[in-house]
């Protein structure tokens, strides 16, 4: 079989049938669809170690750019080696025998192949046909593009196809010149230093840093540049083409080779379909370009991929510097700029940690000297506390609370509002130093002047469209005498109505009018998802109010000793949990609300996905935090007159200390969870777990002793590898870190340090994943990180006003600052506790709510106090709101005013101050523009002094008139027009 030569595709239709029907099976792997193309047979694999792996067609020249993947039909064992048949069995061939059915002909004689397989066949689906007939014609389609294509269904992966997908060199030039790509030229200039002192700094910074770069030749700073420019077929000779192969490198071929896919459409099917809806019908089961090579094992050849997994993808190397150079050129700007962005944010993590750590250690440091938790630490505090909850809760003496106040203090100290300030203007600076980084990078990357043009529309628009112009046709029912007529012309008809479709479609598209649904079952369940989120939150609420209520009645004193660390841990914990589950669930519902919608292009598609997936995650994982921040312990009422849910659960309130700690053990839980559990252990185990259920399903198993012997392809081994989903989830998983990072920093310093913590395993996680674990994702080209950039500074600028909402009302800070100021006798701290409790005569508790054990202290109490601003029983207006509560309410609303306005104004004189482009990007900009100027008037002054000397006796009087060389390409032609211009 290796030995056969495929026929000429220049021969008639009707000789291919014949042909094709009269050869022996081993002959049928050759197909002729319309007598206008072929595709290239799999032959059997030669001794050649470019063909060996996978990544060249069987000649071993031509580069594997794409692959198709699509099902084939398991051939049993006694037809296992005539597979070929299945393949060479196509729509021609069967239209054929239909036709001369249809004509009182007998067919064609079968081979005797078909009559063993003949009842199966029949009862096969019909879709099995009509997905064998539109891969036929959207390859011939392909053909006709120029691409060049080569099957393999003799593969070790049972039950699939490939076709590899190779563009020459004629394609790439033509697509690279649609797309305007932007190619190095033969012009290169010397990019020159920034000199002063701020360049002698640099210099010496990065020689000290010289250990932390990876030895990665695109890491390097080079002193020369290539001009680029917009590839033209017209222009080839700026460029050094003096190596075709790699001119155009893996990563710009198979982007190529992708925009011809999304182009090339099926006609001949019901309606028109392109590469997503053939992937999303079952047409092909997957598309996905190659690697350069394996990464680990014997021989391997020096690649891309390789020096990635070592110089990235290890956790050896988890204190360098990423290669963003190398990524980039392997993966593409938009994956590129991903990484670059996470790679600065991790490093503007390390100074806000280290200033954390410092806050969190300056609280340790003053702990004893704090006056009110020595106050209530104090053995001779004799204060003694109303009950807590109803009935089961009895008296208690506040200095238990000393291990409560103590920790509080940790956290609520003077030095938290400096670091809230601190924070807000580290979240300025890293936008703004971002915005430069990413200006950098666009010039490295040749960016500069790169415009997104609109995508293509999506298939699902499409075919709404598509579905919306044929009702505008009012077809009317067909009589019973046209269907007998539509079956012998099912073909025609099937053609004649895409058409039809087709020219509607161009004239109409999709209105608010028509998307008025979507919208109204978008907006109905995101407010039902959001309704979800705060019910889950009211349950842990009752969960949390019962069970203090039945840890209260246990005999064990430990157990009572310890309820409310108890209740705040498993609370957390649960709130992780369901979390956890709702961010699968949400994610699942936004993508869907998303396709009810049908955005027209794949970036408005993405971008509607983002906004969703963002609130409702946001919403998912914020809501139990804000809950403790601004609203338990303040509807709670008062003793003798609580509230209550439900007419018998009272709500809960916050410990002496305060919600801060609270908050802090709820943010921890969280954050930390959410980056063990849902970051890293999902990411790493998920994609392993369904790469074993696609081994598993393929039954590679019993092909092991096989393998053994001969290796797999490199398209074969990439199909076992996870398809690629996209970046959403790495960006969407680390703005929500930095909501954790900067929305509550001011109760919990610590936070930068453990974001830190994991970004450092992430970036080596998510390195390690998009290098061996998934399928090679295609390139795409972007200036900047799009919606994900207004979402940061949206947190950014609601960070600095929850942060003043939490300094100001969460923590003591405003009533601390009261107290001393306005009414301690001696300027000092002295006396703040018991200023903070209000009095409750214990005959006043309403009937059935007072303790079941007056007696727990040991003597009877008469009196006891509660965390209030409130006048005392024996005043003339008793358990009424005391004047210092409208003065502590006071402050801290001017607290909250004057923050947040100077931190704001504080953000964008920063914002100001820092140019969003580098001072020497802009100098290399600018000199490439005008190099760019030189270089083709140096092409023009060329061409006119070739058309000068081409042009005998005319060309001083030529080269005055500054003819247009549009029209000086005639001259060489006729003499004539010469003398004429110059008359």
């Amino acid at each position: 079989m290796a030995g056969e030569t495929p026929e000429s595709s220049g021969t008639s239709l009707l000789h291919n049938a014949a042909a094709t029907a009269s050869k022996p099976r081993h002959f049928l792997k050759d197909v002729i669809f319309h007598g206008k193309f072929q595709l290239l047979n799999s032959l059997i694999p030669e001794e050649n170690t470019r063909c060996q792996h996978g990544l060249y067609f069987q000649d071993g020249e031509r580069r594997v750019d794409y692959v198709l993947t699509y099902h084939i039909k398991k051939p049993s064992s006694s037809r296992s080696n005539r597979h070929s048949y299945c393949f060479t069995d196509n729509a021609f061939t069967r239209t054929l025998r239909r036709g001369t059915a249809r004509l009182g002909r007998p067919p064609p004689p079968q081979p005797r192949g078909d009559l063993e397989v003949a009842p199966h066949d029949h009862s096969m689906d019909y879709h099995e046909d009509d997905k064998r007939f539109r891969r036929e014609e959207f390859e011939g389609n392909l053909t006709d593009m120029g691409l060049e294509l080569e099957k393999d269904e003799d593969t070790k992966t049972p039950g699939v196809g490939f076709v590899k997908i190779h563009a020459p060199w004629h394609v790439l030039c033509r697509e690279a010149e649609f797309m305007k790509l932007k190619m190095p030229t033969k012009k290169v200039y010397e990019v020159k230093q920034s000199s002063g002192v701020g360049a002698k700094i640099s210099t010496l910074v990065s020689k000290a840093t010289e250990p932390l770069h990876p030895n990665v030749e695109e890491n390097r700073v080079h002193n020369v540049k290539h001009l680029s420019y917009a590839f033209s077929r017209e222009k080839q000779h700026l460029f050094d083409l003096s190596d075709r192969e790699s001119f155009f490198d893996s990563k710009t071929r198979s982007s190529i080779v992708f925009e011809i896919l999304k182009r090339t459409k099926c006609t001949k099917a019901k309606y028109s379909m392109g590469i997503t809806s053939l992937l999303g019908n079952g047409v092909y089961t997957a598309a996905y370009p190659l690697h350069d090579g394996d990464v680990d094992g014997e021989n391997v050849e020096p690649n891309d991929r390789k020096l990635l997994y070592e110089e990235w993808a290890s956790y050896s190397v988890f204190y360098k510097y990423q290669p963003i150079g190398l990524v980039r050129k392997y993966f593409g700007e938009k994956i590129g700029l991903y990484f670059a962005w996470l790679g600065l944010y991790t490093q503007m993590l390390i100074p806000a940690s280290l200033v954390g750590v410092i806050v969190f250690l300056y609280g340790c440091a003053t702990v004893d000297d704090n006056i009110p938790s020595m106050e209530i630490c104090h053995p001779k505090n004799n204060i003694t506390m109303c009950p807590l909850c109803d009935k089961a809760c009895s008296y208690w003496k506040l200095m238990e609370a000393c291990g409560t106040a103590r920790a509080s203090h940790l956290f609520d100290n003077p030095a938290t509002v400096f670091f809230s300030i601190f924070m807000a203007l580290w979240a300025a600076m890293f936008m703004e130093h971002w915005k430069r980084r990413q200006m950098r990078l666009n010039y490295e990357w040749d960016l500069t002047g790169f415009e997104e043009e609109e995508d293509h529309p999506r298939a699902e628009y499409e075919f709404r469209v598509m579905q919306k112009s044929l009702k505008k046709e009012h077809k009317t029912q067909k009589k019973p005498t046209e269907v007998a007529e539509e079956t012998t012309n099912k073909w025609k008809q099937t053609v004649q109505s895409a058409m039809a479709g087709l020219k509607l479609t161009e004239k109409e598209k999709l209105t608010c009018r028509d998307r008025f649904p979507a919208y109204m079952t978008n907006i109905v369940m995101m407010l039902l998802m959001i309704g979800v989120t705060f019910a889950i939150v009211f349950g842990v609420i009752l969960y949390r109010i019962s069970t203090n209520a039945a840890l209260h009645l246990s005999n064990n004193p430990t157990t009572r000793s310890n309820v409310r660390l108890t209740v705040k841990t498993t609370a957390a914990i649960i709130n992780l949990v369901v979390i956890l589950i709702l961010d699968e669930v949400y994610g699942a519902v936004a993508r869907w609300l998303t396709v009810l919608e049908v955005p027209k292009t794949d970036k408005s598609f993405e971008e509607r996905l983002i906004f969703k997936t963002f609130i409702l995650k946001f919403v998912n994982a914020f809501t139990p935090i804000i809950y403790i921040a601004f609203f338990r312990g303040r509807l709670v009422g008062r003793p003798g007159s609580y509230l209550y849910v439900f007419e018998s659960y009272r709500m809960e309130e916050c410990a002496h200390g305060g919600c801060l700690m609270e908050l802090c053990i709820q943010l921890s839980i969280t954050m930390l969870g959410k980056q063990l559990i849902q970051n890293n252990l999902f990411e790493i185990g998920i994609p392993k777990l369904k790469k074993l259920i696609r081994y598993i399903k393929s039954k590679r198993r019993s092909f092991q002793e096989e393998e053994r012997e001969k290796k797999l392809q490199r398209y074969e081994t990439d199909h076992f590898l996870e398809p690629f989903a996209g970046l959403t989830p790495e960006y969407m998983e680390m703005i929500i870190q930095f909501g954790f990072v900067t929305l509550f920093v001011a109760s919990f310093p610590l936070a930068p340090l453990f974001a830190l913590l994991n970004n450092i395993i992430e970036i080596r996680l998510d390195a390690k994943k998009f290098v061996a674990e998934l399928r090679r994702p295609v390139a795409a080209r972007a200036k900047d990180i799009g919606i994900w950039y207004n979402l940061l500074r949206g947190v950014a600028k609601v960070a600095v006003i929850i942060n003043a909402f939490v300094i100001s009302f969460t923590s003591d800070f405003i009533p601390r600052l009261v107290y001393q100021y306005m009414y301690s006798p001696d300027g000092s701290m002295h006396g703040f506790v018991d200023h903070t409790l209000s009095y409750f005569n214990v005959s006043d508790f309403q009937h059935g709510k007072e303790p079941m054990e007056p007696l727990h202290l040991g003597y009877p109490v008469d009196m006891c106090r509660y965390k209030d601003y409130r006048e005392p029983p024996w005043s003339n207006t008793p358990y009424v709101i005391s004047k210092e509560f409208w003065a502590v309410l006071a402050a801290r609303l001017a607290f909250v005013i004057v923050f947040q306005n100077v931190v704001m104004l504080m953000s964008d004189i920063v914002d100001w101050l820092i140019p969003d482009i580098p001072k020497d990007i802009s100098l290399q900009i600018h000199k490439e523009k005008i190099l760019m100027v030189e270089l083709f008037m140096k092409e023009e002054q060329g061409k006119r002094q070739f058309i000068d000397s081409m042009t005998p006796g005319g060309g001083k009087e030529n080269s005055n008139k500054h003819a247009p060389i549009a029209r000086s390409r005639s001259i060489p032609h006729t003499h004539s027009h010469t003398h004429a211009n110059n008359f």
